[in-house]
Parts: structure tokens; sequence; C-alpha cells
């Protein structure tokens, strides 16, 4: 045999030679991603932390949030009008006696009695007795010159017209927001309203980020006149800020096997291992043997996608390690597939997701290859709505071009063809729409 004559890092190609490759669906990567993640946190649950509501923006609950009062917490009304008893204004116009006035965080000192009314404010509490508002703009105040000091009813209202009742948004003791909810603007004024300064989250998660190749030097460093800066660890660790993980740069390191091994083992410290590079079939490609070196297990090592057709999922030592191609457009587009599915679960949220929408195709496309193409463009609308325009780009490594883009028009593996006006699936670049 030949296998015994080479060396460790020439075994450790051929063995990546051998193994087949076959193609499964985004969809079912997707799947994978989130399996594997979930089993990885079986084995090693994240920690959790109490955070100051302040920095609680993006962080996922590790316990629910309950109601500390009735919300509201009195009959609000949610006009400015008169407050009133229905019955008193069944029939129209009519005029009742004006007592008083309540503004939001006031009080009414008293009651509505039969044939009166009370001036109140928008978010103010209903004075006993009435049961519904009149807005403002259904109503004539006669002023002190008629004679009366009164106000004239123009329509009718139900009882419980323009009142929300105490406890319709929330009873005390209820929950307000489950744990695995991600804290967004909305979910953070819930948590002020009812009192949670101090809040209990999932630690964000630590996403290790490694570059590999002879050709990619540090930012810092004067590329040769044939390598390239190292661009995808800085948009990888935007990416995963932006889904809500802890980017935990590793660098670069160049086609060695052990000084690859060695980085991806400091990596494997981290929640996750995202590598960018060597994941193909060429010569120099050395991270799924090293990968099988270290005893990974993997998913898979192809999807039907381009950009980013080579890319892998592996479980290693009870982690869940990425493998993304190297080139820019490509790494991007693998992230947004698979990374942030990775990060949601590894932050106890449930994966979001694909936010995929329709739009209409400004001009004709034709494709060549049967796969899923996410292809750089722009969305705009119209009046008669949306509408997208494939980018023009030279191939995965134009990130330029992606930089013009505001989305990715997607295309089904099914269909090369798309005439102008076709209606067409669209992932928008969640940092730019």
């Amino acid at each position: 045999m030949l296998w015994p004559t080479l060396d460790k890092t020439q075994w450790m190609r051929q063995v990546s030679v051998i193994i087949p490759v076959l193609m499964i669906p985004y969809q079912e990567a997707r799947r994978l991603v989130v399996e594997a993640a979930s089993a990885c946190l079986r084995g090693a649950p994240l920690s959790r932390q109490t955070v100051a509501i302040e920095e609680a923006l993006g962080c996922v609950l590790a316990a629910p949030l309950a109601a500390d009062r009735d919300a509201p917490p009195f009959p609000r009304s949610t006009r400015d009008g008169y407050a009133v008893r229905s019955t008193d204004v069944a029939k129209v116009p009519c005029t009742l006696t004006l007592t008083g006035e309540v503004k939001a965080g006031g009080e009414f000192d008293g009651a509505v009695a039969a044939g009166q009314c009370v001036q109140i404010m928008t978010g103010a509490a209903l004075p006993e007795g009435a049961d519904a508002v009149v807005m403002i703009e259904h109503t004539r105040d006669l002023g002190p010159s008629s004679g009366l000091h009164g106000v004239e009813v123009q329509r009718s209202v139900a009882a419980g017209t323009n009142v929300v009742p105490r406890g319709r948004e929330a009873k005390a003791g209820e929950e307000v927001l489950p744990a695995g909810t991600r804290l967004g603007y909305a979910e953070t004024s819930i948590a002020a309203q009812f009192g949670h300064g101090q809040i209990d989250v999932h630690r964000r998660p630590r996403i290790a980020l490694l570059s590999t190749g002879d050709e990619v030097v540090p930012l810092h460093e004067s590329p040769g006149p044939f390598q390239i800066r190292n661009s995808n660890s800085h948009s990888l660790a935007a990416q995963v800020t932006l889904a809500g993980g802890i980017p935990v740069p590793l660098g670069t390191v160049v086609d060695d096997h052990e000084k690859l091994r060695a980085k991806i083992l400091d990596g494997l410290e981290a929640n996750a291992l995202i590598l960018s590079g060597g994941v193909s079939m060429g010569k120099y490609d050395l991270v799924e043997g090293v990968l099988r070196e270290l005893g990974a297990e993997f998913k898979f090592d192809a999807v039907a996608i381009r950009p980013g057709k080579p890319a892998v999922l592996a479980v290693c030592k009870g982690k869940a390690v990425l493998g993304l191609p190297g080139n820019p457009v490509s790494t991007m587009v693998t992230f947004e597939l698979f990374g942030v599915p990775l990060v949601d679960v590894l932050s106890g949220a449930p994966p979001r997701p694909l936010p995929l929408l329709k739009a209409r195709l400004t001009r004709e496309i034709r494709l060549r290859a049967a796969l899923t193409h996410f292809l750089p463009a722009e969305l705009t609308w119209r009046e008669d709505g949306a509408h997208v325009s494939e980018l023009t780009w030279q191939g995965s490594g134009d990130v330029a071009a992606l930089a013009r883009a505001n989305c990715f028009l997607v295309t089904p593996e099914s269909k090369l063809e798309f005439a102008a006006g076709d209606w067409v699936d669209v992932l928008p670049r969640r940092d730019r729409l």
C-alpha cells in the first residue's frame, strides 16, 4: 500500500481527497447545525449571569420575567376627551355638566354622577362612575358664555369605548417574557415597565474565529505581491456580534498541519469554532483532515449553494465546528445561513428562521449551475412594491460588490432562468435592512 510511505501531512491530505462529498440542501444543513449545537449544549450547558437592564440588549433570558402588578394598573383612557357614563350619551346630541379634569399621572377626587362628565387626557385613570371616553373631536365645549358650564356630546359611545380595563395587558404575577426570549427594544421596555432592573440571562456564547492559508496575513502586516489581508476575521467578528455572540479572534494560521492543529485546539476552548478557508478539496486544504485526526464527527462537508458550496459542520471534543470557504462573499453567506442559527442555539434561544422576503426582478437572470444561488443584490421599494436587482460582481472574492448590496437574491436550484418581473426570494443583509 502507498499510505505507510506518506508522512502525517501527506496522509491527512490523502484522506481528505478520498472521502466522498455529498452535497445537501442548505435547509437540511441548517437543521443539522441546530441539531448539533443543541447536542453540544446538553453536554455543556451555558452558564448564566445577572446583568443590568442597560447591558441586556441582545441577551437571551435565562429565566422568565413576570409582571409585578396589573398592567395597566387602572382603567386607562386611550384618547383625549371626556369620561362619561355611556347611558348618559345613548341619545345624542346631549349636554353634560363638566365637573373637572384628570391628566396622566393625576387623580380625580370624586365620581362621575348621572349627567356629568370629566375632561380626561390620554393615559389618565378613568374616574369612578365613568365607563367610557368620548373623543374630544366628537364634542363641543359650550363654555361659560352659554350660561352652562357644560359639554355637548355629538356621538354615542358604548361602555368600554376608548378605555383599557385594569389588567387587560397583564395580571400581577403573570409571565410576560418566557425564558429563551432575546431582548430587543420592546422586550427591554417590558422589563423596565415591570421593575426588572437586574435580569438573569445566558452568557453570550464565545465564538472562536480562525483564518487559514499561506496567502493570508494579519491586517497590520504588509501583504506580499501574492498575499491578501485577513478580512474574514473582521467580517466574521462583526457577524458574530450582530448575531448575539462574542467573537474570539485567533488570527491566521499557515497551511501547516501541526500549527493548524494547535490553533484548532485553542479554538475548542470557546463555545464553538468557526474557521475560514482550508475546507475545499485542494492539496493544501488541511482543515478536514486535522479535524478527523482530532476525532471530529462530520455532519456535512458540502452544501448545494453558490457561493459557499464547500461548507463543513463537525462536532469535535463536544464543540460545534463550522468550516467556511475562504473567499469573503462565501464566508459571509455561509455564516448567515449556518453561523446565525449556531449562535442562536448556543445563546439559549430558538433559532431564528431565515428572513426571506419576496420581490420582483428588475431584469432577467440566467444561471448555469443547478444550485441555490445567493447573489449580491439591491432591494428597493416603489409604489407597486419591492423590486430587486442583481449587482454586477466578479465571484465570491468580490467583497466590494457585497459592500454595495443590501441583500442577497436567492434562486432555487430547480430553476436557472428568470424573467424580469418574476417574483423571487430575497435575504436581507441584517446590517443594512
